[in-house]
């Protein structure tokens, strides 16, 4: 088979895009089909995407964008099927969606890893947000041959407008890219968490837990971001994140944490921060909201806190015990290794193209 993957952002650039399929290619490879890739952003375009200003470059890039789905229609007969991931264009109505599906007649499969239809633009982008069109996701559901959905939620989502849907979680490279397990016995505590600015809001409401900690015990607060957090704490750290450092940064973490909200967005959230914790042998403490509860199994890989009480009393519990980190930290690794890794989902995604 010979296979088109249209994709948001430029290749190896967007964890959504590097751990839900680009990380499959050399199977797909493998089975004896073809891969081909575009992007929609240039790299240039997705350099300054979220940076406030660049009103010139980010026209321009869209604009480029545009060009570049038109003019990939006119190939279109060369390909058994189109991988959508999340949506072909950022603004207006699914019009390639439609052209592909209705009038090329292409097999699509649509894929998605966040509650799309939900609408959530960057506060950066506001005049973005009167272009997107949310509700498009509904309509390329419908028209789409299969559809991998990240979790049971969007599943059930999809489900309403096609019936062929598979669960395809966000999965890690456990043999040569999340391959290292915490040595647990570091003199530095860390607690850690990482993610992007749009993320950043969820770990307000653990400042206050953090500020009381730091009076009894002696660890840093480690958050790896692109942009730095308006937080008091006496030992904060920010690393930028970096894909040349991802998982060195990663392993300075003693214990890993996930907050979230629980909210319809929240719930269609794949839980890609626990997953890369756990895969490296950290515990994570994550809020009990979507496929999180899933991923982590209480008090045996990691903990699940409901409120500020728990998300106190298990910090404290982790922070004073070097022996339970580590045995948490090793179940943890061997959850991600049987369910969430590359290799044990390889059959389901390769299932997608039969």
């Amino acid at each position: 088979m010979k296979i088109l993957f249209l994709m948001p952002y430029p290749h190896d650039t967007a964890a959504s895009q590097r751990f839900r399929f680009e990380q499959y290619w050399d199977f797909l490879d493998t089975e004896g089909h073809t891969v081909e890739y575009q992007s929609f952003l240039d790299e240039r375009t997705w350099e300054v995407l979220y940076q406030k200003g660049h009103f010139v470059q980010k026209i321009k890039g869209v604009l480029n964008g545009f060009f570049r789905r038109t003019i990939v229609l006119f190939d279109l007969k060369k390909y058994d099927f189109v991988f959508v991931h999340r949506e072909v264009a950022p603004l207006f109505p699914p019009f390639f969606e439609f052209l592909i599906a209705k009038i090329f007649k292409k097999k699509i499969i649509f894929d998605f890893d966040d509650a799309i239809w939900l609408p959530n633009t960057s506060k950066s982008n506001i005049l973005v947000s009167l272009l997107k069109f949310p509700q498009k996701t509904k309509w390329i559901c419908g028209w789409a041959y299969k559809i991998s959905a990240g979790n049971s939620y969007l599943a059930d989502f999809a489900r309403q407008f096609n019936p062929n849907v598979m669960i395809n979680p966000t999965t890690l490279e456990t043999d040569h890219w999340h391959n290292q397990i915490k040595n647990q016995d570091s003199e530095t505590l860390r607690i850690g968490w990482t993610g992007t600015h749009s993320t950043l809001p969820y770990l307000d409401f653990l400042v206050p837990i953090l500020q009381r900690l730091e009076k009894k015990y002696v660890f840093e607060t480690l958050i790896i971001c692109n942009q730095k957090p308006d937080y008091q704490l006496d030992n904060l750290r920010l690393v930028e994140w970096s894909k040349e450092t991802e998982i060195a940064d990663l392993l300075e973490m003693n214990i890993g944490i996930m907050p979230l909200t629980d909210d319809i967005w929240a719930r269609g959230k794949c839980g890609f921060k626990a997953l890369q914790y756990m895969s490296l042998g950290i515990p994570a403490l994550a809020s009990p909201v979507g496929v999180n509860s899933e991923i982590i199994d209480h008090a045996e890989n990691g903990f699940l806190c409901q409120n500020e009480s728990d998300w106190e009393k298990y910090l404290v519990l982790l922070l004073e015990n070097p022996v339970l980190r580590s045995e948490m930290g090793k179940k943890a690794r061997l959850k991600v290794e049987n369910h969430y890794s590359v290799q044990s989902n390889r059959a389901i995604f390769v299932s997608l193209f039969e």
